[in-house]
């Protein structure tokens, strides 16, 4: 063989040994690459684990503005530390009486309406068209809505003479009557007298549903009741298993099925051994948005129909869930849920974390429903009863 060939296959050689070199340095640089980025994700899955919205929240920042619709409830990982934080109600929380926890929780807006409303009423000017439509702007911007807005700008007008629409406080009471009046009565006890009483529970992802049932069971289990909790939104894993947990903490039974099973089935199941195991409340939580072809209200009035099958008058209550922070939003959802099932109450919740808490006297006015429930701060013991009473006096205390 010519000299030349045999350089030529010793060069080959060469280039084959570099060659298998440079791989191997290239894959151990690879390697070392994804050591790095995998301490950086993890660092980062932590980082997003520690700031997880508590399960009062609910909605994420990217929340829709459709109607009915809005983002899905936390995932369980996010909703755990809020559960752990629900302990035993503190002597200082047991200490606080209804008025005072009202008037907390009506801070901000009372902050904004009652300073508004004094600056436009004492604040020297003529009590004048100009200064009517003023008091419109204070009364739409707290969320009292157009209409509710007029009907107490009409009454001020008709109702109060020329000499005391001169008054300053006479018109300051009149519209505190006329919200007392919008607001009825509280919202009737429950309790029904034969055999267990059904609570169904609606309203659309986000608003706290399952937190509110779950701190509603709290409640009544320390008042000496027992309950079962109905895990009827089988399609949002999460909410199964925190209903669970509440059940845990409520010392009730939890009824549940597969995931993505039929929510009807489920209710079916709990509304007979809430009979069989004669408990006082049997408490059903519900799909706020499905993700499969069935309408959300379609399969709401199916799911009230069967809870009628398993027991005679079945659903004894029908509670909406409401976010006070949606503002009027929260008044279209009431009424698209009115025209599926009837709704006896409302529970509001979050009150404490919007500034227009005058949607209360708007969805009152609106509907015609009395609000039996309003959030105001995330503790166990801050959803408290509602009291029309307590809620005027918190929106024009002056404090």
């Amino acid at each position: 063989m010519p000299r030349i060939g045999f350089n030529m296959a010793n060069t080959d050689v060469g280039a084959i040994v570099f060659g298998v070199l440079a791989a191997g340095f290239m894959l151990l640089m690879i390697l070392a690459l994804r050591k790095v980025l995998n301490k950086g994700d993890s660092a980062k899955a932590i980082d997003a684990e520690s700031s997880s919205p508590a399960i009062e929240d609910g909605l994420s920042e990217e929340e829709s503005t459709d109607e009915i619709e809005q983002d899905d409830e936390p995932s369980l990982e996010a909703a755990k530390p809020q559960l752990e934080e629900h302990t035993e109600t503190d002597a200082e929380e047991t200490l606080e009486s209804s008025q005072e926890a009202m008037n907390r929780g009506l801070e901000k807006t009372r902050k904004g309406f009652m300073s508004r409303l004094k600056g436009a009423l004492f604040g020297g000017k003529a009590i004048d068209d100009d200064l009517i439509d003023e008091l419109e702007e204070i009364l739409v911007t707290s969320d009292l809505g157009i209409h509710t807005t007029q009907k107490l700008l009409e009454g001020v007008r008709n109702e109060l003479s020329k000499a005391e629409l001169a008054d300053a406080d006479l018109i300051q009471n009149h519209l505190k009557e006329k919200i007392r009046e919008i607001l009825g009565e509280k919202a009737p006890e429950f309790k029904h007298s034969d055999g267990p009483t059904v609570v169904m529970v609606i309203g659309v992802n986000g608003v706290g549903k399952t937190t509110t049932i779950g701190k509603v069971a709290a409640r009544m289990n320390r008042g000496g009741s027992k309950l079962i909790l109905a895990a009827g939104d089988t399609f949002r894993a999460a909410a199964v298993e925190q209903l669970g947990i509440w059940a845990e903490r409520s010392n009730s039974k939890l009824v549940r099925g597969p995931d993505n099973s039929d929510p009807s089935a489920v209710m079916f199941e709990a509304v007979q051994a809430a009979q069989a195991d004669k408990v006082d409340y049997c408490i059903a939580d519900t799909a706020g948005r499905l993700h499969t072809k069935i309408n959300l209200m379609e399969e709401l009035k199916k799911v009230r129909r069967v809870m009628g099958k398993a027991m005679d008058g079945a659903p004894h209550e029908t509670i909406l869930v409401i976010d006070a922070t949606t503002g009027q939003n929260g008044i279209a959802q009431a009424k698209k849920f009115s025209e599926a099932v009837p709704i006896d109450s409302i529970a509001l919740t979050k009150l404490d974390g919007t500034a227009k808490g005058g949607v209360v006297v708007a969805i009152c006015d609106a509907l015609g429903i009395p609000v039996r429930y309003v959030g105001v701060g995330e503790g166990i013991d801050d959803l408290r009863d509602f009291d029309p009473d307590e809620f005027v006096n918190a929106l024009f205390s002056n404090e």
